[in-house]
């Protein structure tokens, strides 16, 4: 096998393309999140979250600054029109950017209340929006990591937003800090991290949930899917045979339907996202702290 890469079950050693190995993309990053392949632009988008910056890449143009200031931008994905998702630490916020580069404010409170700071998001094929929102912005009061302004939501919840009727809606309310998230391919699972150990390292959480999805508009169950160490879940993608590639702290921990880690593509740093793209979505992109690196897999994200 190639440095970096452990198999744990055989079936891993299936996922992985033959001879592929880590390819850095990009380097000298503060803080690497967010990663989600942007097909519109043929590109890769990324976080910065403490540059307070988008970036860019593609094979013919390299490594760019898509926007900056970015809102100290966390999460990103992209929906089925083609257009950019965006959370947003300091601006507490989920913002838009079509294709054009035009950007708008999707939402910003619930019930009137201000929301934590956006963490991470997925969009179901309905078109609806679901993202989670942990206090990460206000228990982190630096002005390049967080915005730490006073708490006005009560909790840290999980939401699901209706672009079309402006409504959003709890979905999931019992989270020390929701963090990553990513739906089955059939989307009757929602699967979603709990990352409140980075502040209580006794009780603190370190694990996957996944939920049945009841009529596209509600969460049951919540069983524990997969502890993960060392650090905390972060970001994660689903592939098309439901293996959840999950970014930890010895990078990304690679998990079956049934909740057994089978493998992990382990990075320099801690990775903090993954996501899938290139040509036929099999290509991993792995944001690891300052910097992101690439490897082609035999297998396809379920999305990007």
């Amino acid at each position: 096998m190639p440095r970096g890469i452990e198999v744990i079950d055989p079936a891993f050693e299936k996922l992985l393309k033959k001879g592929a190995s880590l390819r850095k993309v990009a380097g000298g990053l503060k803080f690497a999140e967010g990663t989600v392949w942007w097909g519109k632009k043929s590109s890769l988008i990324w976080s910065d979250i403490p540059g307070n910056r988008l970036m860019q890449w593609s094979e013919r143009a390299g490594v760019q600054v898509f926007r900056e200031p970015s809102g100290n931008s966390n999460g990103n994905t992209v929906d089925a029109a083609g257009n950019l998702l965006t959370c947003e630490t300091s601006g507490r916020c989920l913002t838009l950017t079509d294709p054009r580069g035009n950007v708008r404010t999707l939402v910003d409170r619930h019930e009137g209340k201000r929301l934590n700071s956006p963490n991470d998001v997925v969009v179901k094929s309905d078109g609806t929006i679901w993202f989670t929102d942990p206090d990460y912005g206000i228990l982190l009061p630096h002005p390049d990591l967080g915005h730490g302004k006073p708490r006005e939501v009560a909790g840290n919840y999980v939401y699901r937003y209706e672009p079309g009727s402006g409504r959003l809606s709890v979905v999931a309310d019992d989270f020390q800090k929701p963090n990553g998230l990513a739906f089955s391919p059939d989307e009757k699972r929602l699967y979603i991290g709990d990352s409140g150990y980075t502040h209580d390292t006794k009780k603190g959480n370190h694990h996957v949930r996944v939920f049945s999805v009841v009529g596209g508009r509600s969460l049951r169950g919540g069983k524990v899917f997969a502890v993960v160490t060392p650090h905390v879940p972060d970001g994660m993608r689903v592939d098309r045979h439901e293996n959840l590639f999950v970014t930890a702290g010895d990078g990304v921990q690679v998990f079956n339907h049934a909740g057994k880690l089978i493998g992990k593509i382990r990075t320099p740093e801690v990775a903090a996202n993954c996501a899938f793209g290139g040509r036929g979505r099999s290509t991993l992109f792995i944001a690891a702290t300052s910097s992101v690196w690439s490897i082609e897999m035999n297998t396809r994200g379920a999305t990007t």
